[in-house]
């Protein structure tokens, strides 16, 4: 029998209601944010979205990655833990939470980033934030082709995401 099929009175799968804090990851174009949306929708939990749009520096980094890298990596950092604590400490929280962002995975984006100053720096800055930030109760990883994530992010339409389309067709998923 299927754990999830299980199912309570609200429609919801027992297994799933026993998590609290959810987490959604993958590459870009994957359809993290669609399954988080669609997994709080059912079950009524909070959505925690990553928001690339509010990253004064990610159009710049996507110009020149060299120069803006670690403001870009750092903004991201920020927005992220912001985003955490205001979850942790809200009386929401008792509400399951759905995220599409992994606090962890952000050191591995700075390791393909940053120059090692600027990584010395970041593993500090992460280090000292990362005892400060809720752990999730379950993550699910999303793959795909790189040709799919490809074309989904190329449908999205978002200008400054074109240069991913050329990493992710070196890559194989």
């Amino acid at each position: 029998m299927n754990p999830l099929s299980h199912a309570n009175p609200t429609g919801t799968p027992e297994n799933l209601l026993r998590w609290r804090h959810i987490v959604i990851e993958g590459p870009i174009g994957v359809g993290k944010t669609s399954l988080a949306r669609r997994l709080a929708s059912h079950t009524n939990g909070r959505l925690l979205l990553e928001q690339p749009e509010v990253n004064p520096f990610l159009e710049r980094f996507y110009r020149d990655a060299e120069r803006w890298a670690l403001p870009t990596q750092l903004s991201f950092l920020f927005q992220r833990l912001d985003q955490l604590r205001e979850m942790s400490q809200s009386p929401q929280f008792e509400q399951m939470v759905v995220a599409d962002f992994l606090f962890d995975k952000d050191p591995l984006f700075a390791e393909l980033t940053l120059d090692d100053e600027e990584l010395a720096l970041y593993r500090k800055i992460f280090a000292g934030l990362h005892a400060h930030t809720p752990v999730p109760d379950l993550v699910i990883y999303l793959q795909a082709p790189a040709e799919s994530l490809i074309e989904r992010v190329q449908r999205r339409g978002h200008e400054f995401e074109a240069p991913i389309t050329e990493d992710l067709s070196l890559i194989h998923i």
